[in-house]
């Protein structure tokens, strides 16, 4: 079994700034690309960051320049610095994760979820 734990959501004000956290745990063989999503009440869920395990990076054009991934592989863990907030990135983030549990098994996680508010 492997588990994703997410922490750092809240409520913040517009122009402030969050980090998220998501720690993989559990029968890992090796983590391949991590990342965020998040969701809107009425909305898909949406691609936020990604990371690969060699450290490249993809963003939704929507947080270019105000948000960074970054990961810990020592730690299985994946960060998100949320910087410049705005009331539109008011949603639930969850962490995704692409997991080996073994030399040939690859299976896609999902955190529970963390919501952040951002009041204007």
């Amino acid at each position: 079994q492997v588990q994703l734990a997410e922490s750092g959501g809240g409520l913040v004000q517009a122009g402030g700034s969050l980090r998220l956290s998501c720690a993989a745990s559990g029968s890992i063989f090796s983590i391949n690309s991590m990342g965020w999503y998040r969701q809107a009440p009425m909305k898909q869920r949406e691609l936020v960051a990604v990371i690969t395990s060699a450290g490249s990076t993809n963003y939704a054009d929507s947080v270019k320049g105000r948000f960074t991934i970054s990961r810990d592989n020592a730690k299985n863990t994946v960060y998100l610095q949320m910087n410049s907030l705005k009331p539109e990135d008011t949603a639930v983030y969850y962490c995704n994760a692409e997991i080996y549990v073994n030399y040939f098994q690859k299976r896609t996680y999902w955190g529970q979820g963390t919501q952040v508010t951002v009041s204007s």
